[in-house]
């Protein structure tokens, strides 16, 4: 593999279109953190067959032009190469284009939606990283905050129009609500689901392929994302929550997330960190929930907004996990 990698590295040094390529397909690795374009290759299969089998090739085609925006957006505005190299300025930006083409009606004023959402999310990123590089870096609230405030100018716009929107509704009483029994295939699907709807995908071949590509990476990131897929699901479950939620994966993509990133990505593997990770895990099940119900009345999705929450609380206190020279390695990273 490293052999691989090592080759691929020198013909991209000698190729400007094979750099960008490189670019694009670490871009999308890194929206579960892997700087690695053979990830990249895997996570764009499974994005390609759960938009085939959802009957929305659309999808796909929105989320390769958002990231291909968004990396000349971050050359034109002359980020550090770096950086540049790594994907760190094209993964919020495909998340824009799946979102947007996901949730909003076909049309061509959708495909001037993702392009300006892909360029509008490197100057957020950009923006982002300034105040909270201190801490772990954005994460993905440049695709929420972009997302969430484009969809919500669709509802005064009428040539845009939203087909997979949630309903809004003012939430005014609150009902019990009565959890059908689950049996152990539903918890199956609702573990796969919650990998691949990562990438607001339906699809357990999508999230095998999207373990794949974590593992070629780093065999710990595919391992924290089953286990915090298995106990984000089990959370849920425990509490009550709505059966089609959980068989769905919708209430498990952002435990997966917090799960990579606590677990592989901003401390040292240790059992603390397992555990500390672990209670994060459960806490986004909780914070997932909680915006679903407070973001009722705007009729926008909650997208990753649970896990960049919980992952920025639960990254203050690093200090009390890991000795103080890393802390400020890690602070000192391109973000």
């Amino acid at each position: 593999m490293e052999k691989i990698l090592a080759s691929w590295e020198s013909l991209c040094a000698s190729s400007g279109g094979l750099r960008f390529l490189d670019i694009n397909l670490r871009s999308i690795g890194q929206v579960m953190f892997q700087d690695n374009p053979l990830t990249g290759i895997l996570f764009l299969a499974a994005i390609a067959w759960g938009s085939y089998v959802a009957g929305v090739p659309q999808v796909a085609i929105a989320g390769v032009l958002a990231v291909v925006v968004s990396n000349l957006t971050a050359h034109w505005l002359r980020v550090d190469t770096e950086s540049l190299h790594s994907g760190l300025y094209g993964f919020n930006g495909i998340l824009v284009g799946l979102a947007l083409a996901t949730f909003l009606a076909p049309g061509a004023l959708l495909w001037v939606y993702v392009i300006l959402g892909a360029a509008v999310s490197v100057v957020v990123m950009l923006a982002t990283t300034n105040v909270v590089k201190p801490w772990g870096g954005a994460l993905t609230f440049p695709f929420v905050l972009t997302t969430w405030l484009l969809l919500l100018a669709t509802y005064g716009f009428s040539g845009l129009a939203g087909r997979a929107l949630p309903s809004g509704s003012i939430v005014t009483a609150f009902q019990p609500y009565q959890a059908s029994p689950l049996q152990l295939i539903d918890l199956a699907q609702g573990m796969f689901l919650s990998i691949s709807q990562v990438f607001l995908k339906a699809s357990a071949i999508a999230a095998l392929l999207l373990l794949a590509g974590l593992a070629v990476s780093s065999l710990s990131a595919a391992a924290f994302a089953l286990g915090g897929a298995i106990l984000a699901v089990l959370t849920a479950h425990l509490f009550g929550a709505e059966s089609d939620l959980i068989i769905g994966g919708l209430l498990g993509f952002s435990p997966v997330l917090t799960a990579i990133a606590l677990g592989t990505v901003f401390y040292q593997p240790s059992w603390r960190v397992v555990a500390y990770t672990a209670l994060a895990t459960v806490f986004t099940v909780i914070t997932q929930s909680a915006l679903n119900v407070a973001l009722t009345p705007f009729a926008i999705p909650a997208l990753t907004a649970p896990f960049v929450l919980v992952t920025w609380l639960f990254l203050l206190p690093r200090q009390r996990l890991e000795p103080a020279s890393a802390v400020t390695r890690d602070a000192e990273k391109p973000a």
